[in-house]
């Protein structure tokens, strides 16, 4: 069963806000010149809960849009205090080259659960955690959702911003100023435009003017300032949202000057992340990008994205791994991905569960090694076959003509050569495709069947 999200439990009651998330923060000795990748925290949950899992996940990307996860989508670090989870993790590169991460203290969906702390870990290169502890924040009966941090220079300290019920009644953005993460000051109101608001996510120092995106009904929207001073942001942009939107997150292209992303998570539909272009932040509008263009790492949730060099990025995969399964997105649908369900070849909508009924090892083909063959990671004695031309979930038998239905020749995308399409080995005029959302082999030609079979091969 899906579960309550935030957003719904928010409408029960005013006391428990969303969370917030971490961006890049420019402006904040947090993004080098040698800059060249990416690198995004989240923890996972799915539609029934079955990738639910509160540690630490990490991804990384050379575009900021496609993700390869690290560690085949597992933790690399669970809290151990406090509720033993977290939520909503966030990565900030300190003014001497470390890293640090926060996290929500908080272990599954208990909306009721108030914590004064947040989790706080220092990293020299996101390959190993040390120093792992909880930073108080307050003494409120109330939680420190979604930390973020960003360095003011003004002050000489970090702020941290995080989502809290103060006694206004309502969620508002808090602030604490510290020097090491071990300690800080006391609470500040950061921002209260005297209605609710969730989520805070900065940029820093863009042109001069630093800018705050949050939540507001199920909408993100943004303020600006010409400071960082508590209370001295003014709201100004015009909201976005797909369904139900929060956990804005700023990303700034390090390839195309001027260019911002802005990545919103969703509650309806669960875990689903959406992502807007920009020009210009200063306009404060946004063009949703087309779902072709990003992939979001697998079951991901709240997420945050800073800036890596390209040794951090080869070093990350060469410590973590990247996955020993794929996943097939399709050209024409890219809202839906290659699955079995009750043995049937199908593309469906992201996400579902079980999640697992959509992960591929493409393995050497079984008729020719040139091929290749589409093993369940579900069901690793099945494979992706066709059978009078429909293609199913079936056992291996060993034979030479199952070894020709599931054999397949990976071949240049036929809609786009930059993703892939699938020719049969043993009936070589046909090709995978989607027909209702059906996976079936047949002849192509026009250009919705070259569509319908063409696939983006990523995690």
């Amino acid at each position: 069963m899906p579960r309550p999200s935030r957003r719904q439990f928010l409408g029960m009651t005013a006391t428990v806000p969303l969370a917030a998330t971490g961006a890049l923060t420019l402006g904040a000795g947090t993004a080098h010149a040698a800059d060249s990748a990416y690198v995004m925290g989240y923890f996972t949950e799915s539609p029934d809960m079955l990738a639910a899992n509160y540690g630490l996940h990490l991804a990384v990307s050379t575009d900021g849009l496609n993700w390869t996860p690290l560690n085949q989508n597992n933790p690399v670090v669970t809290p151990t205090a406090g509720a033993g989870g977290l939520r909503d993790p966030f990565i900030l590169r300190k003014q001497n080259g470390t890293f640090v991460v926060l996290a929500t203290d908080l272990k599954g969906t208990d909306w009721t659960y108030n914590s004064q702390y947040i989790h706080v870990w220092d990293s020299t290169d996101l390959r190993s955690f040390t120093g792992y502890r909880r930073l108080k924040l307050h003494d409120m009966v109330t939680h420190s959702w979604a930390p973020e941090a960003y360095w003011d220079a003004s002050r000489g300290q970090y702020g941290v911003i995080y989502s809290s019920v103060n006694s206004s009644g309502h969620n508002v953005i808090m602030v604490n100023y510290t020097g090491d993460f071990v300690t800080a000051s006391a609470p500040q109101v950061f921002f209260d435009p005297g209605y609710d608001v969730i989520d805070g996510d900065l940029a820093i120092g863009v042109n001069g003017v630093n800018y705050l995106y949050y939540k507001r009904n199920s909408t993100l929207v943004g303020a600006r300032s010409t400071s960082l001073n508590p209370g001295s942001f003014t709201p100004f942009s015009t909201p976005v949202s797909h369904g139900g939107t929060e956990a804005p997150t700023l990303v700034k292209s390090l390839t195309s000057s001027g260019t911002w992303y802005l990545w919103g998570d969703t509650w309806s539909p669960n875990g689903v992340f959406y992502a807007w272009q920009s020009n210009d932040l200063a306009a404060g509008t946004w063009t949703a990008l087309d779902q072709k263009t990003y992939t979001q790492p697998l079951n991901s949730k709240h997420l945050t994205i800073h800036p890596i060099t390209t040794t951090e990025y080869t070093n990350l995969l060469a410590k973590w791994g990247a996955p020993t399964w794929n996943r097939l997105k399709s050209y024409n649908y890219p809202a839906r991905y290659v699955r079995h369900a009750n043995y049937v070849g199908r593309i469906d909508t992201y996400a579902f569960d079980p999640y697992t009924d959509s992960l591929w090892k493409l393995v050497p083909g079984l008729a020719d090694g040139a091929g290749v063959s589409f093993q369940s990671v579900s069901h690793p004695t099945r494979y992706l076959r066709h059978y009078s031309y429909a293609v199913r979930l079936d056992e291996n038998d060993g034979t030479p003509a199952f070894a020709g239905d599931a054999t397949f020749y990976r071949t240049a995308g036929l809609a786009d050569s930059a993703w892939s399409s699938f020719r049969s080995y043993n009936n070589p005029t046909r090709y995978l495709r989607h027909t209702n959302y059906v996976l079936r082999i047949d002849p192509v030609s026009t250009a919705t069947e070259r569509q319908d079979a063409t696939f983006r091969v990523g995690y």
